[in-house]
């Protein structure tokens, strides 16, 4: 298989970030409502793209077709790894050569030498010495001949085994072009065969005791609705950069495994997304009530006790806030004024993952301000209000 050299442009990788979730929130959301097929043509289309040279898209449409392109790559794996043997092989061989022409050149160097030295002196010692060097020269020489024959039966074993290569790559892509013409006819014939099950889908039990996401109407003020709903949507638009690493890491181990090219970007770029995630995340995790907290005896107190508590402790968890953000602030501006890039021969632009810090510790504050001013409002009137832990609609 032919090598990929392709390395993620740094727009594409922030470009990504920012309009992959905006997509994946509105196809999710404008396929709420729509009437349901057994096999989607947009799904299958997106299979074929994504994982058509192992059969995905058959294995979709039910077509025992899938077994033609396993098999087929099955092959390229096979003749992927002779073909890496071949070029470890051919690279020894090459070296060796140059080896053996470099200590064919100091040979002949020391024979000139000695030489020279046997005109000017002719004597027992210099003509030992041209003896010497005349037979490391004819050793090197002979050893030359050989690894060269050695490096060209591993030229012609690489080119044997990338030729295979080439040519099991080149049925796979003819088998995605045929099928990217035949795939609306295959759903079309896949949707008359399958139907949908009665049941809407799959239900776990384990899951649907679990209480529901967190219930805007039950919040005491319009700004706890609003900062609710900012950190919604925030948690929403990273979730979805999950999906952008499912896709990264399949195609390192694609291009890895497969094209023999791994890439120098992919994770360093997951890394770095996560981080940001894990930033952004923090206020709908504290919406959702989601952080970790030792409640064994908080649970069994009262709802105004418990406020009483959320109030006090508020104090540790503003002073920790307000350092995030003045540091976290501080830490961007400098990698923004200096243009500070990553050490790694990607140099990513690290003010954008540093702006993460500001951006997350707001989101966070602004949750805590809401938290704090419904606990404020649960000290007042507990009847008609209810703390973060019990403002959940019931599955």
């Amino acid at each position: 298989m032919p090598e990929l050299s392709f390395v993620l442009p740094h727009w594409m990788y922030w470009a990504g970030l920012l309009l992959f979730p905006l997509l994946a929130m509105w196809l999710h959301r404008r396929s709420q409502g729509r009437a349901r097929q057994p096999v989607s043509p947009i799904l299958a289309y997106f299979l074929l793209i994504t994982g058509g040279f192992v059969g995905v898209h058959r294995l979709y449409v039910k077509s025992r077709w899938a077994a033609f392109f396993a098999l087929l790559f099955v092959a390229v794996l096979v003749v992927n790894i002779e073909a890496r043997q071949a070029r470890d092989d051919f690279s020894g061989a090459a070296n060796a050569v140059s080896l053996n022409e470099s200590r064919i050149a100091r040979a002949e160097k020391s024979v000139a030498k000695a030489e020279q030295r046997l005109q000017r002196r002719n004597n027992e010692r210099n003509r030992k010495r041209l003896t010497e060097a005349r037979v490391k020269l004819a050793d090197a020489q002979s050893k030359v001949a050989t690894v060269a024959e050695e490096k060209i039966a591993a030229q012609a074993r690489l080119d044997r085994w990338e030729g295979m290569a080439q040519a099991i790559g080149l049925a796979l892509l003819a088998g995605i072009l045929v099928d990217a013409l035949l795939l609306p006819k295959l759903v079309r014939r896949c949707n008359e065969r399958e139907q949908l099950p009665d049941e809407e889908g799959f239900s776990c039990p384990a899951v649907d005791i679990v209480e529901a996401e967190h219930d805007d109407s039950k919040e005491p003020l319009l700004f706890n609705r609003m900062i609710s709903r900012l950190n919604a949507r925030a948690g929403e638009f990273v979730a979805y950069w999950s999906i952008i690493a499912v896709f990264v890491y399949y195609y390192e181990v694609v291009a890895r495994y497969v094209f023999n090219s791994p890439t120098n970007w992919a994770h360093e770029g997951m890394f770095l997304m996560f981080g940001m995630q894990y930033l952004i995340a923090g206020g709908f995790c504290l919406r959702e009530n989601a952080h970790v907290r030792v409640d064994v005896i908080y649970a069994q107190l009262s709802r105004r006790t418990q406020a009483m508590i959320d109030v006090i402790t508020s104090v540790f968890f503003f002073i920790f806030m307000v350092t995030l953000l003045v540091t976290g602030w501080i830490f961007f501006h400098d990698a923004y004024q200096i243009g500070e890039v990553s050490f790694t021969e990607w140099a990513i632009q690290y003010w954008p993952v540093k702006f993460a810090l500001p951006a997350g510790a707001i989101l966070l504050l602004l949750q805590g301000i809401a938290q704090l001013v419904k606990d404020i409002a649960v000290l007042r009137d507990p009847e008609h209000f209810a703390l973060d832990n019990q403002t959940r609609a019931e599955g």
